[in-house]
């Protein structure tokens, strides 16, 4: 067998890009695109990214190029993914919720060439550029006007501004054209900036083989079938939603499109159109089972939730009104979802409690994902598997990122020369070999020479029927060091009294160690959340640091 090797006939590089041309033959007149009062079959979508990348080619933009986008979950946005590297050139699609500096930032790092600009974020892109240096490169602008019946002013005077619209476009463009696949499936594909909630927003770049690679995971791991009707909770701008525009067109899926969260709107589509998956953080959830609208589904929706470890309570809650939750773990930096809380027959005779106890895991690896463990942070060894002896998570596989854009130094720190990503998060092994995430290694509490978990004690306190959200920080302390303090949000919905702080201390007095109870407790309105919805538990933090010690005496 020595004389059989790779040839072009068997080597041709992976690409999510296929997918669509398949889906116009396959799925031509199904609809795949919902937005408002317009709805695109697969065909049409498949010519109107044709278009839109012939007219990116026609601007001058080259392969290798950095093209930007700052638009919601709509038609063009979804689009976009197909057409910019069909074009030649890389996603990087930009979270609207950014303040106008750090998207003047992240559009000179990027050194971006073109950006498509929703209307509604007209005034935010246009400061970001009057924010860069003089001698700095201006990239041109598209404007993507609202056609489709949404919200929002007329944005037919600013056209000055920009370059062309994105209709033009379409209209201008060969619906012909014939894009390249990537000479190298470790062409770069997209480019996407981490949150920056801990430090600055690192670009992570993944390639063509590796998108493909995490689609096909996400699809097996989720067991999503042909034909799913994909509801866009999740911002397409949050690690390119975790691959799903491209992983719906390898199904033939139906993406309903949606501008932004709206609890009362996301339960009328779901039974308008039949909706039968979505994704979200933790937050989404609890957005759901707080709105006025949360009455039970007539059908069953399987929502994907991944993001920070969620409550046992809150995936309860969530289950009683008739989504179907599945958990997962990733970061921007593997594209995706790579673990998964893969859920065995024999749980389902457990009560609700036990199981919802189970779902808060984050699970095995998934198909796609060559490997993960559990280790020692300074021997590198992995740690027992206890469920309780606590190290860093590390993993490798596929789906990957090649690393950060114009930083070898911190992509040298994560991807280390003994094969291993390591993600900074902390976690322990379960013995049935199910991995649990239990902190960001900068958010374990060290109080009196104890490694405290602050998602465990967050998981006690989310099951008190009055806290909406909750956070536990370090708070200094002069005896222990650190000593556990919650920041909380109540629900205020009349279904039960407000507790007092030391009400709340109680009830995890009752149900934590001693150590571990928060020795303070303080109500806010609304917690601080990043961008991307997480809670920004450094803001938190840095309130809990300016509080000063939190006692004098020992600990009771």
């Amino acid at each position: 067998m020595e004389d059989l090797k790779a040839s072009p006939a068997n080597s041709s590089p992976l690409t999510p890009l296929g997918f669509l041309e398949r889906a116009a033959t396959v799925y031509g007149d199904c609809p795949s695109v919902v937005y408002n009062n317009t709805t695109y079959k697969w065909a049409e979508t498949h010519r109107r990214c044709l278009q839109v990348a012939s007219s990116i080619a026609s601007l001058g933009i080259k392969r290798g190029d950095v093209v930007s986008v700052v638009a919601p979950n709509i038609p063009a946005m979804y689009e976009l993914h197909f057409a910019v590297p069909m074009s030649g050139a890389i996603l990087s699609n930009i979270n609207t919720r950014l303040d106008a500096r750090t998207v003047s930032v992240l559009l000179r790092h990027s050194e971006s060439k073109l950006v498509f600009v929703d209307h509604l974020f007209r005034s935010l892109v246009l400061e970001a550029l009057s924010l860069l240096p003089p001698n700095a490169q201006r990239p041109l602008l598209v404007l993507i006007a609202d056609h489709h019946g949404g919200d929002g002013q007329d944005s037919s005077s600013a056209v000055d501004q920009f370059c062309s619209t994105y209709e033009t476009l379409i209209e201008k463009g060969d619906p012909e054209f014939r894009w390249d696949p990537p000479s190298s499936e470790w062409d770069p594909i997209s480019l996407n900036y981490t949150s920056g909630t801990t430090s600055a927003p690192k670009g992570v770049v993944h390639c063509h083989r590796g998108v493909f690679i995490i689609i096909v995971n996400s699809l097996i791991d989720w067991a999503v079938q042909e034909r799913p009707v994909f509801l866009w909770t999740l911002p397409m701008f949050h690690a390119n939603g975790w691959s799903y525009p491209w992983a719906m067109a390898a199904v033939g899926g139906t993406n309903i499109c949606l501008r932004r969260f709206d609890g009362p709107t996301v339960f009328s589509l779901i039974r308008e159109h039949g909706v039968t998956h979505m994704c979200g953080a933790p937050v989404v959830l609890i957005m759901l089972t707080s709105s006025p609208q949360n009455e039970p589904l007539p059908n069953p929706v399987q929502i994907l939730t991944a993001g920070a470890p969620p409550p046992a309570a809150v995936l309860f809650r969530i289950e009683s009104l008739g989504f179907v939750v599945s958990h997962g773990y990733g970061l921007t930096e593997t594209a995706g979802l790579v673990v998964s809380c893969a859920w065995k027959p024999h749980w389902n005779r457990l009560p609700a409690s036990e199981r919802a106890r189970l779902k808060a895991r984050q699970g095995v690896r998934a198909i796609g994902l060559t490997e993960v463990d559990v280790v020692n942070a300074e021997s590198g060894a992995s740690v027992k598997r206890d469920g309780s002896t606590l190290g860093e998570v590390v993993m490798r596989g596929g789906s990957l990122m090649l690393g950060y854009l114009k930083d070898p130094e911190e992509t040298s720190k994560c991807m280390k020369e003994n094969g291993w990503f390591y993600t900074g998060d902390v976690g322990v092994m379960h013995p049935d070999g199910y991995l649990e995430i239990k902190d960001r290694s900068k958010d374990v509490i060290i109080s009196g020479g104890e490694n405290l978990s602050s998602v465990e004690v967050e998981s006690v306190l989310y099951t008190h029927p009055a806290v909406n959200e909750a956070v536990v920080v370090a708070r200094p302390d002069e005896f222990w060091g650190e000593t556990p303090c919650a920041f909380v949000s109540l629900r205020n919905d009349g279904s039960t009294p407000n507790p007092t702080d030391k009400e709340i201390m109680e009830f995890c007095r009752a149900k934590l160690p001693h150590f571990m109870v928060p020795k303070t407790v303080v109500f806010k309105d609304e917690l601080p959340k990043s961008s991307v919805g997480k809670i920004l538990k450094f803001v938190l933090r840095e309130i809990a640091t300016a509080m000063g010690s939190s006692s004098r005496v020992g600990r009771s």
